[in-house]
């Protein structure tokens, strides 16, 4: 069923990629819509355009009545359409700010997220249809839609000064990281650019998670190692064996299904005190001479699995451990039943802490707070790095099927200055915030708040285009965050009242405080995925790369569940000791040192 049900959604979206292009072409020879359409940098970044690029007198048929009581005329504006490889939640198609922006623009992107398929069949699926979105936000496909031949070269883009904007999202030696064998660029990481200082308030990246009402239940004790964690969590459950609605609450547990079995592979790792390298260790005691090593054979690692196998004979860790697919992960968080889990922010938040308050769960305690924890106590620890990493491997591309790739990059160039970038995580001034006009700073009244917190409300009113290029730092005006969310004074009354509790009970301004982490430089050899990633068996060290990621599929939750945990790690050591572990540490260290000398 759950098979059907995915080739339907893929089959749905192809079919909607059809429709939009043969509405766009009707709307070309109606409209005549130019490329001449390009919008010119403007020296002040909040200069709106005095009139909208379209007509607002010409009609449509088909036109409707937003929320905000204005007439909303799709075929108006030009459609592009893209398929985001993830989950998430799509906008109304006659959403409010979708359309301001579309006024300013003459242009619209209809959003379509990853349902019930992995990336590798969805793209897959895609490639083989022909019928091709206008823009992709790729993870791990990106390089598959590379090899395919299906997407646009940026360069010539990126050298025109009509395109400044897209060009300031990186320096020209970080540019540099996404050039392709073949000499070009064809995506770009849309979460790594910053403007002027950091505004970082929030956490997206892995580390082991916590609901707020373990620690309130215990008094907000200081948790820094595994094993207080582990402890806490045993004592909770001791005493809270359901939750309010009778569903049975789950200590802890992790996802292990295809490339998210990052969540068992990375914790040793980051236990030891390290950053975030995997799927190796990069020590950088000597930051002028970083060193790779393979950190899977380590005491921490044992230590850690072999925690873990105690938590499962225990009672403590979810009896589908290993074997639940992502859907099921995620429906279990989404009941507020699981009590904590490592993962990475980005790959569950749609399903916990915003959708508990829209869900009538809020004030239950079960929104998530990461905690940065050390196998023993007393070290400094790397989970938040003070800086977006920018990720090389995975981003936004535009496809072959673009019938006018010239009007949309001038429309991905235009979304990044300040007006449009302030509808987009901001929203409409005087509706989602106001200016005081002493200080220039944006805030929200609560009620203002209130909204942007509902589902609802964001689904009809806002539109962040969230995997469209984008900063984070300080505005260009040189007051305010780029981001809502990164401002201070919306930051905090933004978060459910369980997180703000949690703030001031440990006396944190964000969630990077709770981390506790010892910031550190961007490396240009970050994620070191980037390099893993594209290895084949063409080498020694791809092929033990490759060898290793299958060990670990089947290794590792056997570990967890194994009666003899000892045997099961001498056998699994013994097949992973015989692999050529040197070829992989010395092809990754050259590729290392290569980067470091290209950035200089």
């Amino acid at each position: 069923m759950k098979k059907l049900l995915s080739t339907i959604l893929t089959v749905s979206f192809i079919l909607s990629c059809a429709a939009c292009s043969k509405s766009e072409e009707t709307t070309k020879m109606k409209k005549k819509v130019k490329k001449t359409t390009k919008t010119e940098v403007s020296e002040d970044p909040t200069e709106v355009p005095s009139e909208p690029s379209v007509d607002p007198t010409d009609s449509d048929p088909t036109s409707s009545t937003n929320s905000r009581g204005g007439v909303t005329n799709p075929s108006a504006y030009t459609t592009f359409t893209m398929f985001i490889c993830t989950p998430g939640n799509e906008i109304n198609d006659d959403n409010d700010v979708q359309t301001l922006i579309a006024d300013l623009t003459g242009c619209m992107v209809k959003e379509t997220y990853l349902i019930g398929q992995t990336e590798t069949d969805a793209i897959g699926s895609i490639l083989a249809s022909g019928i091709l979105p206008d823009l992709f936000y790729a993870n791990d496909s990106a390089y598959d839609l590379y090899q395919s031949e299906t997407l646009i070269p940026w360069d010539t883009y990126l050298a025109d000064p009509a395109y400044s904007n897209l060009r300031s999202l990186f320096t020209d030696a970080q540019w540099e990281l996404f050039r392709q064998s073949d000499g070009h660029i064809y995506w770009a990481d849309v979460f790594a650019s910053q403007n002027g200082e950091n505004q970082k308030n929030t956490f997206e990246e892995p580390a082991f998670w916590i609901q707020t009402r373990v620690l309130e239940w215990a008094g907000y004790p200081l948790i820094t190692t595994l094993d207080e964690y582990f402890a806490l969590i045993e004592s909770y459950y001791a005493e809270h064996k359901t939750n309010a609605d009778g569903t049975d609450i789950i200590p802890f547990t992790s996802i292990t299904e295809g490339w998210r079995n990052f969540a068992l592979r990375l914790p040793p790792l980051l236990l030891d005190g390290y950053s975030d390298t995997y799927p190796l260790g990069v020590d950088t005691t000597d930051p002028d001479n970083p060193q790779v090593f393979d950190y899977n054979t380590s005491e921490t690692a044992k230590a850690y699995y072999k925690k873990l196998n105690e938590c499962y004979k225990n009672g403590l860790i979810d009896q589908d451990f290993g074997v639940m697919d992502y859907e099921e992960y995620a429906s279990k968080l989404s009941t507020g039943a699981v009590l904590g889990m490592f993962d990475a922010y980005w790959d569950f938040c749609y399903c916990t802490n915003e959708f508990f308050s829209t869900a009538g769960m809020g004030g239950l305690g079960y929104e998530y707070v990461p905690l940065g924890l050390t196998i023993d106590s007393g070290m400094e620890n790397h989970y938040f790095s003070g800086r977006s990493t920018i990720k090389t491997l995975s981003g936004v591309c535009v496809s072959t099927s673009c019938k006018d790739p010239d009007l949309l990059f001038t429309f991905l160039n235009r979304i990044l200055d300040q007006d449009i970038h302030d509808l987009r995580f901001w929203g409409v001034e005087q509706e989602d915030y106001l200016i005081d006009d002493t200080t220039g700073l944006y805030y929200r009244t609560p009620a203002m708040v209130s909204a942007s917190q509902d589902y609802s409300y964001q689904a009809a009113h806002l539109c962040p285009y969230s995997y469209l290029p984008q900063f984070s730092g300080t505005s260009r005006d040189g007051i305010n965050a780029m981001k809502s969310a990164d401002q201070p004074s919306v930051f905090v009354t933004n978060c459910p009242e369980s997180i703000q509790k949690y703030f001031l009970a440990y006396g944190y301004d964000s969630y990077c405080d709770s981390l506790r982490s010892s910031e550190t430089e961007w490396e240009p050899w970050e994620p070191i995925s980037t390099f893993t990633n594209s290895l084949d068996t063409t080498t020694a060290g791809g092929v033990t790369y490759l060898r290793i990621t299958e060990l670990q599929t089947e290794y590792l939750p056997q570990l967890v569940r194994a009666d003899d945990f000892d045997a099961v790690w001498d056998e699994y050591m013994t097949e992973y000791k015989n692999l050529d572990r040197d070829a992989l540490v010395a092809e990754t260290q050259q590729y290392v040192d290569t980067m470091e000398a290209l950035v200089g």
